[in-house]
């Protein structure tokens, strides 16, 4: 565990909503679809960007997203993560049904001793081939290729084992589709879980978690990450940034 454990709300929200809609036989009835929200990060009062995002662990998904756009090194370096989803920027036109203050809100994070160069830092961003056209800032291509990983070995059980426990996992997915699940497991242990309604929030959200625990389970080289869709370029820079 790291040495000053940030102060972290537990503002989760309901990832799913009813909606009346008609089935192939003209019958109208209540069908579950992901709620997708508009959740504003904001650092030492400075706004860095706007996530769409589920709303399932929004703390460690804004801890996760610092770390992998390696804006901060490790969760020792915030004091805390302050989550409001009633708040919304006053600007924000009240018709827009999209951004409304039911589904908006903002990540008010508070540094110990600020991030150094963050304007520079974060003044230049590149789309990435992520679902939603996901971002990240530039200077973070500058040192990927510096990367190191260790050696990986995954054997045919394990692989199998994990396949079977992402088919047995209780999920959003399965009961209203169109969001994404990663998870990370040691062997064919599974150690954390999450949705969201893109992969890239969710490996953000995993990194997060990681940045909590202790310095074994935190490290990546041992473990095994598993993300459904596709392997995009953001994904797999955000895997090797993670271990």
């Amino acid at each position: 565990m790291t040495n000053r454990v940030p102060y972290l709300t537990q503002a989760r929200r309901p990832l799913t909503h009813a909606v009346e809609a008609m089935n192939e036989h003209g019958v109208f009835g209540q069908i579950a679809i992901p709620t997708e929200r508009a959740l504003t990060i904001y650092v030492d009062k400075r706004e860095i960007v706007t996530l769409m995002t589920l709303g399932a662990r929004p703390e460690l998904l804004v801890l996760g997203y610092l770390r992998n756009q390696r804006l901060i090194a490790s969760a020792d370096e915030i004091e805390s993560i302050t989550v409001d989803w009633e708040l919304a920027d006053a600007s924000t036109d009240s018709k827009d049904a999209s951004l409304s203050l039911t589904d908006a809100g903002v990540a008010a994070v508070k540094t110990r001793h600020g991030i150094a160069r963050i304007e520079e830092r974060t003044a230049r961003r590149v789309v990435t081939t992520g679902c939603g056209q996901g971002s990240i800032f530039g200077g973070l291509m500058d040192d990927v290729q510096a990367i190191a990983l260790p050696e990986a070995r995954i054997t045919q059980s394990q692989l199998y084992a994990i396949v079977n426990t992402i088919r047995l996992q209780d999920s959003t997915y399965k009961a209203a589709g169109s969001v994404h699940g990663c998870a990370l497991f040691s062997g064919d242990q599974r150690l954390f879980f999450v949705e969201d309604v893109g992969r890239h929030n969710a490996i953000d959200t995993i990194a997060g978690w990681m940045a909590l625990q202790d310095e074994a389970t935190a490290q990546g080289g041992d473990k095994v990450f598993y993300t459904t869709g596709r392997l995009t370029s953001e994904m797999v820079i955000k895997s090797a940034q993670m271990g």
